[in-house]
C-alpha cells in the first residue's frame, strides 16, 4: 500500500476512534438521469453533458469505486474517510463500477486518469492524493468554508484548546 493510502487509513481509523461516525448521503449514477442504478441506458451516461450535470448537481461530488458505505478500493475509502473527518455528510457519490461509460466519461471530462475524483462547486479538485494533501495543509478547511461547510476539525480544535 502506498504511503498516501496508509496515511489516509490511519487518519480514518483515528477519526472513527475519536468521534461518532455519521451516515453519509449516497447517490447512484442513474439519479441525475432519472434512470435506475444503471443510468439512462448507459450510452449517454458518459457524455460530456451528462457528466457536467452530475458534477454540478451538488456542491460536493465524488466519483468513486463503490459507495461511501462500502468503498471498493483503498483510495476511494481514503476520500470517504477524509470527508467524514471533516464532517462532510451531504455529498453526492457516484459508483463508476456500476457504469463503464460514466467511468470513462469522467476521466475524459477531467483529463485525469484515475478514480476517485472529487469536485467542489463544480470544479475538479483531484483524487485521493490531492485531497489528502489539502487536508494536511489546511486548504480543505478553506475550500469547504467557501461552500458554506464548516469543517468538523475546527470544532475538534476548539474542544482540544479547552482541555
Amino acid at each position: 500500500m502506498s504511503r498516501v493510502v496508509c496515511a489516509a487509513w490511519r487518519l480514518g481509523a483515528a477519526a472513527v476512534r475519536g468521534r461518532a461516525v455519521r451516515p453519509l448521503s449516497q447517490a447512484t449514477t442513474g439519479d441525475a438521469e432519472g434512470g435506475g442504478a444503471q443510468g439512462g441506458g448507459g450510452s449517454g451516461s458518459g457524455s460530456r453533458e451528462a457528466v457536467e450535470r452530475l458534477v454540478r448537481e451538488h456542491p460536493v461530488v465524488v466519483f468513486m469505486k463503490g459507495s461511501p458505505a462500502q468503498p471498493l478500493c483503498g483510495f476511494s475509502n481514503a476520500v470517504v474517510q477524509i470527508l467524514r473527518l471533516h464532517g462532510v455528510e451531504d455529498y453526492r457519490a457516484h459508483d463508476v463500477l456500476q457504469d463503464p461509460d460514466l467511468r470513462q466519461g469522467i476521466k475524459n471530462y477531467s483529463n485525469w486518469p484515475t478514480i476517485p475524483q472529487v469536485y467542489l462547486n463544480g470544479e475538479f479538485v483531484g483524487g485521493c492524493d490531492i485531497l489528502l494533501q489539502m487536508h494536511q495543509n489546511g486548504d480543505l478547511v478553506e475550500e469547504l468554508k467557501k461552500l458554506g461547510i464548516r469543517s468538523a476539525l475546527l470544532d475538534a480544535e476548539k474542544d482540544q484548546d479547552k482541555k
